[in-house]
């Protein structure tokens, strides 16, 4: 650790740097970060144990998992521990809901690099517990190791109470495109912290929040449950085309997209001061973690959802009846390798 001067002649003493990893130890370190939280009603067993217990009342379980990088997925020059926590929680919540279930429980794998400060470490897991509540769940269990970068793996676990899962193959032709949350903000947020601009000005400071927590409209999902349920439904994670695509082909439909539905004068706006495209940003920025959805034409759309384009017989999907020009999304082991952004899902 290099010399800090406070003061003439003075320097901060070595006993006042952070607590690592390595000095507090694994299992000390584990018992702080557990110390006081409360379980969620599906977790009968929580940390503590060989493994947690976990409540599956009609006998199954909607699970997820996802990983995120160090440099790949995030950077802590860009996000905070409590925000690179919740994002994490975050974006397996949302696949969970896109299954149309709750999300009940999570456990949690983190890598660090020995010297890594124990604040950090408690402020990941402070922000996966804030995320987790506000999906529902808590964090039941997880593992702590040491490794080169800091790496964060989560694993959703949800409950569909008695509903049939809602997956990506039952949109029909006739059928209503829609979607509940904000696209392309977080799109926003990246070509704000990949470019010139000053993130210290206002005018960011939504798209950058956005970027760097992802606010999934849980509750625009599971609002709807059993009442208005689409016949078909994903999270909106690579990319709008992108995942439209994926429900188009599991479904073995065609999907148009009208444009003006997706128009957002802020974004607009802001696009204009950065010489950006917010069409882009709503088409193919990815990381919003909204929902879309197909619905039957002849049933109301519930609160929270807005229309943006049709269901019809063929394959693919355009934007106004037109081959999209520009990129439709993000794909693994594809685009900026050399390059990490904090972008890469």
């Amino acid at each position: 650790m290099g010399r800090r001067h406070s003061g003439k002649g003075s320097v901060i003493s070595e006993d006042s740097r952070p607590q690592t990893v390595r000095e507090l130890g694994e299992f000390a370190l584990i018992d702080r970060l557990n110390a006081g939280r409360e379980q969620a009603a599906h977790v009968l067993l929580g940390p503590g144990d060989d493994a947690a217990l976990v409540a599956a009342p009609d006998g199954r379980f909607v699970v997820s998992t996802d990983m995120l990088v160090e440099g790949r997925h995030f950077r802590l020059d860009w996000s905070s521990p409590v925000d690179i926590g919740r994002k994490a929680i975050a974006q397996n919540a949302a696949d969970v809901v896109a299954m149309g279930a709750r999300p009940t429980a999570f456990v949690v794998a983190l890598g660090c690099p020995a010297d890594t400060p124990v604040s950090l470490v408690e402020g990941i897991a402070d922000g996966m517990w804030i995320e987790a509540s506000r999906a529902g769940g808590s964090i039941a269990g997880g593992d702590l190791v040491r490794s080169e970068q800091l790496v964060v793996s989560v694993t959703a676990f949800g409950d569909l109470g008695g509903q049939p899962a809602i997956t990506r193959s039952g949109a029909v032709a006739g059928d209503i495109v829609a979607v509940a949350g904000e696209l392309g903000w977080s799109g926003a947020g990246l070509a704000v912290l990949t470019g010139d601009a000053d993130r210290t000005d206002p005018g960011f400071t939504y798209a950058l929040a956005t970027h760097r927590v992802p606010q999934p409209p849980y509750a625009a999902v599971i609002d709807a449950f059993g009442t208005h349920t689409p016949t078909a439904l994903t999270d909106v994670s690579d990319g709008l085309l992108a995942d439209l695509g994926h429900l188009a082909a599991a479904s073995n439909v065609a999907i148009d997209v009208h444009s003006a539905a997706l128009t957002d004068p802020e974004l607009t706006a802001l696009a204009e001061l950065l010489d950006a495209d917010a069409a882009q940003w709503i088409l193919a920025g990815g990381e919003d973690h909204a929902f879309a959805g197909t619905w039957s034409a002849d049933v109301a759309l519930p609160a929270g959802w807005r229309p943006i384009g049709v269901v019809a017989a063929g394959s693919g999907v355009t934007v106004d009846g037109a081959a999209p020009t520009a990129g439709t999304g993000w794909e693994s082991f594809r685009g900026a390798d050399a390059t990490p952004t904090g972008d890469e899902r």
